[in-house]
């Protein structure tokens, strides 16, 4: 397996090059691509997870179903596809019938962690609607627990300081869209010049 990198970007959101990925994470992080997905079954319940405490960045911290860095020339659908395998062991079966959907194409953020490092990202927001009862088999290297929550529950997480700074973040804008199975698709509009869908 090949040294993962991420897209560099101008304030534009236009692609300036790559870096790796492990490397580029310390205290003045360069603005990056990036993206983070809600899972929500057809019930309206969305898979909330606590990233693996071994995690260089952000460890322990609860937050949304996963994230991820689309790689040089890799699509959106195709990054989150991607990570919901690798973090989370969505079964082919719940893939093939998902329905993919961008609601916040143009958030993004800066957050420094407890030790300093700092994430620095445009990081498109997307939903994917998945069936009820899709079983997820979490990377321990990723992922420490994961579950599926009520709306209740997951805005009840955004108050609390075991949450992360950018789903904190996601949820005040995400809250006033109602629940989860009622968040409006944005469109592919609104999404980084670098990032096709």
């Amino acid at each position: 397996m090949g040294v993962e990198e991420i897209v560099l970007l101008n304030a534009a959101d236009e692609a300036v090059g790559t870096a790796p990925k492990a490397e580029s994470h310390h205290r003045e992080t360069p603005y990056h691509l990036a993206f983070s997905c809600y899972a929500v079954d057809t019930d309206g319940r969305v898979l909330i997870t606590q990233r693996a405490l071994a995690k260089r960045t952000f460890p322990g911290v609860w937050t949304g179903s996963c994230c991820g860095h689309p790689g040089p020339g890799e699509g959106l659908r195709g990054a989150v596809v991607r990570r919901l395998q690798d973090e989370l062991g969505i079964p082919d079966e719940s893939l093939a019938v998902m329905a993919l959907s961008p609601v916040l194409p143009a958030f993004q953020y800066r957050a420094v962690a407890e030790d300093g490092t700092v994430e620095h990202e445009r990081c498109p927001v997307v939903r994917a609607t998945v069936p009820a009862g899709t079983p997820v088999t979490a990377n321990p290297a990723e992922v420490e627990e994961a579950a599926w929550w009520t709306w209740r529950e997951c805005l009840d997480l955004a108050g609390r300081p075991e949450s992360s700074p950018w789903y904190r973040l996601q949820l005040a804008e995400l809250a006033p869209l109602g629940p989860p199975l009622d968040w409006p698709d944005a469109g592919t509009t609104g999404l980084p010049p670098a990032l096709p869908w």
